[in-house]
């Protein structure tokens, strides 16, 4: 056994530089062992080429751990390497704080993904399609076309409203329906446009209801259901189907009125107001 502690070289002895070696092999094995179990487990979660980047950084994560352990025992001083490295780092870090906030919130999106490519999705007061989603950044198409480049920090600290999370969404809006009309007829006729549509869906059923008395008209509050993917044109298609019933039917969608009385009342004038288009 004397020959363990023999010196190799300064105080370093043959034990300690074998120990140190099989300390970094053990690393070694451990951390290729790791990297192996998470890529068969994240395999299917994260897209290959991020997967990478983020199972590489554990790799080396653990090597430079387990070096940095074991230097003392190989004749390292590390003191003055320290010293200037935490210099360099506090530096570093107020120079590259957005990016590292970026780089973190970026892993987590990728690991939680709470949105993913295609989603339609609004965040920070901007509303598009998600096209990518990196380690730094999310890139977004806007519903006008617009290119735009979203930090991830913004996306992980915000509220994000997910268009296209669910299969389905549900829509609505206001129909104003004069005094003078059929307001039974009104609502059936549109309940029935809304069965009769091949993409509003039948559960939750489509849901049409008098929501208030208007100052010139009953107005009616239409609710459907649709898949995500085309809610917009369905509602688009549903009030021009509408419009075109109401007109054959005789139901009377009124401009705006006011009704001015003169005097004691025994004059009364009624007139319409067009709004301006």
């Amino acid at each position: 056994m004397e020959i363990l502690n023999t010196r190799i070289y300064g105080e370093v002895t043959l034990h300690d530089f074998l120990f140190a070696a099989l300390v970094m092999a053990l690393s070694v094995i451990f951390a290729r062992v790791l990297t192996r179990s998470l890529r068969r487990t994240l395999s299917e979660k994260i897209e290959k080429d991020r997967l990478e980047v983020i199972l590489k950084v554990i790799y080396f994560g653990i090597i430079t751990v387990a070096f940095l352990s074991i230097s003392p025992l190989i004749g390292i001083n590390l003191s003055g390497i320290l010293v200037a490295g935490g210099i360099l780092g506090i530096i570093i870090g107020f120079a590259s704080q957005s990016t590292v906030s970026n780089l973190i919130s970026g892993i987590f999106i990728i690991l939680e993904k709470p949105i993913k490519i295609g989603d339609a999705i609004e965040v920070e007061g901007i509303r598009g399609v998600v096209e990518d989603v990196s380690i730094l950044s999310t890139i977004m198409r806007t519903f006008d076309g617009l290119y735009v480049r979203v930090p991830n920090e913004k996306i992980f600290v915000s509220n994000i409203i997910n268009f296209t999370a669910h299969v389905a969404r549900r829509f609505e809006f206001m129909i104003g329906v004069s005094y003078s009309s059929d307001i039974k007829k009104a609502i059936e006729l549109i309940r029935k446009i809304g069965e009769e549509h091949p993409f509003v869906l039948k559960n939750p059923e489509p849901q049409v209801f008098v929501y208030e008395f208007g100052d010139s008209s009953v107005n009616l509050n239409a609710r459907f259901w649709a898949p995500s993917q085309v809610w917009f044109s369905v509602r688009m298609e549903l009030l021009e189907r509408i419009k075109k019933e109401f007109d054959e039917n005789g139901i009377e969608i009124p401009f705006p009125q006011r009704v001015i009385w003169f005097g004691d009342g025994s004059q009364k004038i009624s007139e319409s107001l067009e709004e301006s288009t």
